[in-house]
């Protein structure tokens, strides 16, 4: 009864990316729920017309259509719906995808943890129950479970899974806090977005979800994007550590992450060549060369696994727009 009615008390938006939907839409916005107060269908320089498609076949008033002038992916089709959401002044804004993979009843479950002040971002999890994987596609399973493993230590939320997972609601309060124009606009997005979070210590928290895999083609290639998107996780993992344990605070760990890598570094580099002098002088390492090359890199290893275990407990877990009344400013 508690959540119903702080659901009710929050104006619920849901935003949709639409790009080549015109077969799938129209079943996505029938089945919204009732306790949804706005719709804003995105679209995304679709070739289709899927946003003409949708005024002209949609009586929902709630319904709103939304233009990009041209195609900038995912992410900024979604961060037009945001944007448009909060010049709506709602509270909740849900992002669902318009293939038909993502169920409109299961809003209210992303919804409670955030209207009940449990949460700032919540986000799907189709992992949850084995079960759930026999639908999925093997190559996009294992691919979303690497992608996960490496979006851990990008994004410092150690404890959510299915990264790339498009389902997701958030507060308005945590979304203005957020840079939007610094947001990827591409497959990225989803990780960027968690990253983000986490530089603000938002709450995040996975909601589990059963997806729905039909005929349609997913346009990410996960093996193909994978390359890209390592260098972009370990680029945004760089920038975390330093945002949170350089610039906003200073831990033990900061220390660790400062002394563990060049020590293990050094151990590598030092130990390689002696090992290839030894070769080359067919004699073998004294006992204090090989202390000198195992002993760094063992105190090396010692300090960046306990600045990992730190990390990994150094969990966000007082939500942030608690902080912001709904008429209050927020920095951009």
């Amino acid at each position: 009864m508690a959540r119903d009615e702080a659901r009710a008390a929050a104006i619920i938006a849901v935003v949709i990316p639409c790009y080549k939907a015109r077969q799938t839409i129209l079943g996505v916005l029938a089945a919204m729920p009732a306790t949804v107060d706005r719709i804003f269908c995105v679209d995304d320089g679709c070739p289709d017309k899927t946003g003409l498609f949708i005024e002209q076949n949609v009586r929902d008033q709630r319904v709103a259509v939304l233009y990009n002038p041209s195609n900038q992916g995912v992410g900024g089709a979604v961060m037009t719906g945001y944007r448009a959401a909060l010049a709506d002044d709602v509270d909740i804004i849900v992002k669902v995808d318009a293939d038909g993979q993502m169920d409109p009843a299961l809003i209210p479950r992303f919804v409670d943890p955030i209207a009940a002040g449990l949460a700032d971002y919540t986000k799907g999890n189709r992992f949850y129950h084995p079960e759930w994987l026999e639908g999925m596609p093997f190559v996009r399973l294992c691919g979303n479970a690497v992608l996960s493993i490496l979006t851990k230590f990008s994004t410092g939320y150690w404890h959510l899974f299915d990264p790339t997972n498009g389902f997701t609601a958030i507060h308005a309060g945590a979304l203005k806090l957020l840079p939007l124009d610094k947001i990827a606009k591409g497959f990225f997005f989803e990780s960027d977005m968690l990253f983000r979070l986490n530089t603000i210590r938002a709450v995040a928290m996975d909601v589990p979800q059963k997806a729905v895999y039909g005929e349609e083609e997913s346009h990410l290639k996960i093996w193909k994007a994978l390359p890209q998107f390592s260098v972009f996780l370990v680029r945004n993992f760089l920038k975390r550590i330093f945002y949170n344990y350089y610039l906003r605070d200073f831990h033990l760990a900061s220390l660790e992450f400062l002394i563990g890598p060049p020590l293990l570094f050094f151990s590598i580099l030092f130990g390689a060549y002696q090992w290839r002098a030894s070769i080359a002088a067919g004699e073998a390492a004294t006992a204090g060369t090989v202390m000198l090359a195992a002993l760094p890199m063992i105190v090396g290893l010692q300090l960046i696994l306990s600045a990992f275990n730190f990390d990994i407990y150094n969990q966000p877990t007082t939500p942030v727009h608690r902080f912001f009344r709904r008429d209050e400013d927020h920095p951009s």
